[in-house]
């Protein structure tokens, strides 16, 4: 796929087959309703296809077959082994259908086809592996007590998990939930975003083919005010798994305080700092990183690096280094290997950001980028942009984006750059470039956020958790303390004889 051209892609988009359907208990199947939404390429305006429009009934049917499944045990009494196997060879499905994963992502949401081939899809099955080789490895508890009593501490599947993913890593996103939930043992219901719920469909095919068993993994597609809010407030899901916005993250809250108080863990909102302080012996490596931190994916990540604080004393030259960098990642066809970045998801999320950059010229020094363009005249596609002195207290200082928007805000000691980088309702993660290494380590402390990454940005792998502080939520996902979202301690005390 490395090799391959403009024109390669575009036929292999043009012969792709695309389903629509939910897939629930084991099977595609249209919605309760019969009603569809219109799924469309963000870079063309094309309808992709006629997906089916989940709503309560379809969510209540998923949960159904969810409990069966689990309740039965098909899955969560199923040998730490043989469940390994499973998920083993689901990831293996994933990289043997790697282009397929790809293109879908990438014509759903508009990212880069080149990133959801070299990224996305490969991360996906590298998550399924990980965890899948962690099922059989993970070890209970004995609790020290006396002669003639024996207390086992056991970590027990929750049952229903309910997961509701964002539409910018729609692929990664639904394993980061998925893979976690599947390995403890539990019956998964994913509602996947609105916008870009087609890897997620052809994800639970494969886990299907892979020996998955009816029930265990279903997916309804539906808009979140229907299907996400039936899901939030359905009493027989146990714990619900949600990446999105901070706003309706605080529903999904509301939700379960006001059915059965299922567990609720939200990874929200992000406005990431990122501090470049003038003892940074590399800046241009301070550059690039800056300005892939703010526009891979067209700055539709939520973890992305929108606040860059500059020691003043380098900051006009850094500055120049990142316009310059700015004006080489002009967006283009997500499908030409040649662009640098590709569509905003759809129309409203453009406008949006368009919204911020018309406000925005009034009352920051606008020095890239700051409009909307189209390629063969079509598409929702916006220039990556940069604002100079901006003020700490300016939206674009403090609102979520989620564009390609970077604000450059000037700092003059350390204790000012982590008192602003701080001074935010959100702590997802932080940069920090320096080559002084107790600065490195003084700053780390001192951020409120969930990952600093030192001399590089948004550093993650399967291995470490990923989560915020503050209204970016709490729980982590990756690495072995996802589990723990997923499971229950259960202790089962035994008197014996001595």
């Amino acid at each position: 796929m490395l090799d391959y051209t403009h024109a390669d892609w575009k036929t292999r988009a043009e012969n792709l087959k695309i389903q629509g359907q939910a897939f629930i208990d084991g099977k595609f199947v249209d919605a309760v309703s019969e009603k569809t939404f219109e799924c469309i390429n963000p870079a063309t305006s094309a309808v992709l296809a006629h997906v089916a429009e989940g709503d309560a009934a379809d969510i209540d049917r998923a949960v159904k077959a969810g409990r069966a499944a689990f309740e039965d045990g098909r899955w969560s009494r199923m040998a730490p082994g043989a469940r390994k196997a499973v998920m083993l060879k689901l990831a293996d499905l994933i990289r043997a259908n790697l282009e397929e994963m790809a293109l879908l992502d990438s014509l759903d949401m508009g990212k880069l086809v080149k990133d959801a081939a070299t990224v996305d899809a490969p991360g996906s099955a590298h998550f399924f592996q990980w965890y899948a080789e962690a099922i059989d490895k993970i070890y209970d508890e004995v609790a020290p007590t006396g002669p003639g009593d024996l207390a086992l501490v056991s970590r027990v599947p929750l049952g229903v998990v309910g997961a509701v993913t964002p539409w910018n890593f729609p692929l990664d996103m639904a394993t980061w939930k998925g893979a976690a939930a599947l390995a403890a043992g539990n019956s998964v219901v994913l509602k996947p975003a609105e916008q870009s719920p087609l890897s997620a469909l052809r994800l639970a095919e494969l886990a299907a083919e892979a020996g998955v068993p009816d029930g265990v993994f279903n997916v309804v597609p539906g808009f979140g005010v229907t299907a996400g809010k039936a899901l939030g407030l359905h009493f027989d899901v146990d714990c619900l798994a949600f990446t999105g916005s901070t706003g309706i993250g605080k529903m999904f809250m509301q939700y379960s305080g006001q059915s059965n108080l299922k567990q609720v863990w939200p990874e929200t909102g992000g406005k990431s700092p990122n501090l470049v302080f003038a003892d940074c012996e590399d800046l241009e490596a301070a550059a690039d990183m800056a300005a892939f931190g703010i526009f891979f994916n067209q700055g539709e990540v939520c973890s992305a690096n929108s606040r860059l604080y500059v020691e003043r004393s380098i900051k006009d030259a850094f500055v120049d280094k990142l316009i310059a960098r700015a004006n080489k990642m002009q967006p283009g066809d997500p499908l030409d290997p040649a662009s640098k970045m590709g569509a905003i998801v759809d129309e409203k999320q453009t406008q949006g950001i368009m919204r911020f950059l018309d406000e925005g010229k009034k009352s920051a020094n606008l020095v890239a980028g700051g409009e909307r363009v189209t390629i063969d005249g079509k598409g929702c596609f916006v220039q990556p942009t940069i604002f100079d002195d901006v003020s700490h207290d300016d939206p674009l200082a403090r609102d979520e984006i989620f564009g390609p928007v970077l604000s450059v805000i000037p700092f003059d000691t350390e204790d000012d750059a982590v008192a602003m980088a701080n001074d935010s309702i959100y702590g997802l993660a932080a940069s920090v470039w320096t080559d002084n290494l107790s600065r490195a380590c003084r700053v780390s402390d001192k951020l409120m956020v969930g990952t600093v990454s030192v001399n590089t940005v948004d550093a993650l792998s399967a291995q470490t958790p990923f989560g915020g502080m503050k209204q970016s939520g709490f729980g982590r996902d990756l690495s072995l303390h996802s589990l723990e979202k997923y499971t229950a301690l259960k202790t089962t005390w035994i008197k014996y004889k001595v």
